[in-house]
């Protein structure tokens, strides 16, 4: 049969189709590109020469740090600068890589071009000249200005200068390896405290040694210190402000502790006798806890401030702290404030001195990993509140109210149904803390408080075990309080924390600590409590702690009870997971802006929930979401609901023999 030239077309389309079908179907498809050759691994041998770092802290209405470095090198052979990237402490990759700008590289006069890693935006690449012998680095740090782009580290009256957000280190070294001469320059007229030495008399420590808080005037207000490794630099911050005092808080043994306070403005400085007692008694009472110290001085770094970026940092020989301006002035108030001192200082022993050894790493750019932050972070947690309490920075009762918080929290916390408490160690890395929608359900960073109340379990146990004779402060000192004076670091893995446990009281720990940390529950780790003397109840009106809370922070929570917090004008701020809440609908960032009839308060909130427990009718919100209305009935009964620890009288109270002082 003769084709007809229409017919003669689709035939010829037809065979072409099938003919790229059949290409397609062979072809083998892209393929990937290489990836250019790994950055070089860090080794334990001594950089060629002491870097020289300058920092240009006095922009302070710019916030901009000015970074001038020379960097020993062997001409003609490439060299990778590296920024850091994973900070000890943050447990992740936190470092601002993004706001290091203006970045340029000389030899003598000479320009010398760079280029970015490809794979590793952290690391730049740059080939030095045959001649060159050392290579000029300048760049700037442009610190954040406002919250919103991160934490605020520099204000026209405070600063706080991180070594590692103004340095570039080269590849191929461990840190301690690396020397590096520092230099800063602060605004005239302004103190500053750090655990870097300047003078010899310094370095030895004792009553020879200058305050740490050192003013500079108009023609020196540049600071050299002595010659430090790397990894010690990064661990030694300052801070710098207009306004600051030192408090001298014990030099026993010629080992100098002190409390550096800067602050937005002078008369938050105004600690009491009582006051400075109590800050006094914490150096003592970790001394007779650890048993040792480690540092050769210790410096406290408070900052008492509503401007500069809230911070609890721990270093080996110091510690970034803030709290709120009102510290000391409201003194009775601020309870909530007193625990981050006792925390990172705890944290000297545990975390700086000893840590887990897969949280140690040999630079600021290999990744660290936190298995063991249950320990790192949580028994330090548990520490900071016994220390808070034994030193007086808080009272029995405070603590007990914290705990209650902390025992309820953790039994609303669902989420342990399906995620175990070790995986919420990788929530630093996860998460980088930036805001979560359901916390209850998701959790995060679990580690620190569920933590607290699984070693409070083991300090109770030990306690019961032997009879009174042994307890968690024994497995202090013999873990934390070995090599007195030594510097270190000491790594320990979980079998050496199982090991020491047995030392001072036989038991199958490592199976007790996996239950704990591996388990689900149900509930949550209270055995401590219990055991302890104390029950978790709930009564209906806020303990001493919540209601302080509540009125400074202007918030309405019925975390417990309807299953929700919201703020003073009914904008939600929490719904906990499965509650009666968020079987309504309800969700954080909603305004509820009546009750019922009347218009939203907290006093007309809480009425609304009392009196549906004897009425058995539903509470009706109006909820308002973007702009659009609805009314959402909450079918709960259960009346107000407030946590509170009830002393059991058939149990010993170890609990109160924990928190009594040395």
């Amino acid at each position: 049969m003769i084709a007809r030239p229409a017919d003669r077309y689709v035939a010829i389309a037809a065979c072409c189709i099938a003919l790229t079908l059949v290409a397609r179907a062979q072809s083998p498809g892209p393929t990937p590109l290489p990836l250019p050759p790994p950055i070089e691994q860090p080794r334990d041998e001594p950089y060629r020469g002491a870097l020289q770092l300058f920092v240009d802290a006095t922009d302070v209405q710019r916030h901009l740090f000015k970074v001038h470095e020379r960097i020993p090198v062997a001409g003609g052979a490439p060299l990778v600068l590296l920024y850091p990237q994973w900070i000890p402490g943050n447990h992740s990759p936190t470092g601002r890589v993004d706001f290091l700008a203006g970045l340029i590289v000389r030899s003598n006069t000479a320009r010398i071009e760079w280029t970015r890693d490809p794979v590793n935006v952290f690391a730049f690449h740059i080939r030095p000249p045959a001649d060159a012998t050392t290579i000029d680095v300048d760049f700037e740090f442009t610190s954040p200005i406002e919250p919103g782009q991160g934490r605020v580290v520099m204000t026209p009256d405070l600063l706080n200068l991180q070594w590692n957000q103004v340095t570039l280190y080269p590849v191929g070294y461990f840190a301690r390896q690396i020397s590096v001469e520092p230099t800063v320059q602060l605004p005239d007229g302004w103190q500053f405290a750090t655990a870097l030495e300047r003078t010899a008399a310094d370095r030895r420590g004792g009553a020879s040694a200058p305050p740490a808080i050192a003013a500079t005037t108009e023609s020196a207000n540049t600071i050299t210190f002595a010659p430090v490794s790397l990894e010690t630099l990064l661990d030694s911050p300052i801070f710098a402000g207009r306004y600051a005092k030192t408090f001298e808080l014990d030099s026993s043994n010629g080992v100098p502790v002190r409390l550096n306070v800067f602050a937005d403005k002078p008369e938050s400085i105004a600690p009491t006798p009582e006051q400075l007692n109590a800050h006094r008694k914490l150096v003592t009472q970790a001394y007779a806890l650890f048993g040792s110290r480690h540092y050769r001085h210790y410096d406290f770094l408070f900052a008492l401030t509503s401007r500069l970026g809230g911070i609890g940092l721990e270093h080996h020989q110091s510690s970034e702290d803030s709290a709120v301006p009102g510290y000391f002035t409201d003194w009775l108030r601020r309870v909530d404030e007193r625990n981050v001192l006792p925390h990172e200082f705890a944290h000297s022993w545990n975390g700086k001195f000893r840590r887990p050894a897969d949280l140690w790493t040999p630079n600021f750019n290999v990744p660290m990993r936190g298995s063991l932050l249950w320990v790192y972070e949580g028994q330090t947690q548990y520490w900071g509140t016994v220390l808070e309490a034994r030193s007086g920075l808080a009272a029995r009762e405070q603590i007990l109210d914290l705990l209650a918080d902390a025992a309820a929290n953790y039994e609303h916390r669902v989420g342990r149904e399906w995620r175990a408490l070790e995986d919420t160690t990788n929530d630093p890395v996860m998460a980088l803390r930036r805001p979560q929608p359901w916390i209850t359900w998701m959790r995060r960073e679990d580690y620190y408080v569920e933590g607290e109340l699984i070693w409070l379990d083991v300090d109770t146990l030990i306690r019961e075990l032997s009879h009174g004779r042994r307890s968690l402060d024994d497995f202090a000192k013999a873990f934390f309080g070995i090599a007195e004076g030594s510097v270190g670091p000491v790594t320990y893995q979980f079998d050496d924390v199982v090991k020491t446990l047995n030392d001072v009281q036989p038991y199958d720990w490592a199976t007790l600590l996996h239950q704990r940390t591996d388990g689900h529950g149900p509930g949550a780790p209270l055995d401590g409590l219990t055991r302890g003397g104390y029950r978790l109840i709930y009564r209906e009106s806020p303990n001493d702690s919540d209601q302080t809370f509540e009125s400074l922070s202007d918030t309405v929570s019925l975390n417990y009870s309807l299953g929700l917090s919201t703020t003073s004008d009914g904008r939600v701020t929490t719904v906990l997971w499965d509650s009666p809440a968020f079987k309504a609908g309800i969700v954080p960032g909603q305004q509820i802006t009546a009750i019922g009839n009347i218009a939203f308060s907290g006093a007309a909130l809480r009425k609304a929930v009392t009196d549906a427990k004897s009425s058995g009718k539903s509470i009706e919100l109006l909820v308002k979401s973007s702009d659009m209305f609805r009314t959402v009935a909450l079918d709960y009964h259960g009346g107000l609901r407030y946590p509170y620890l009830e002393r059991d009288p058939s149990k010993p109270a170890l609990l109160d023999d924990i928190l009594k002082p040395r």
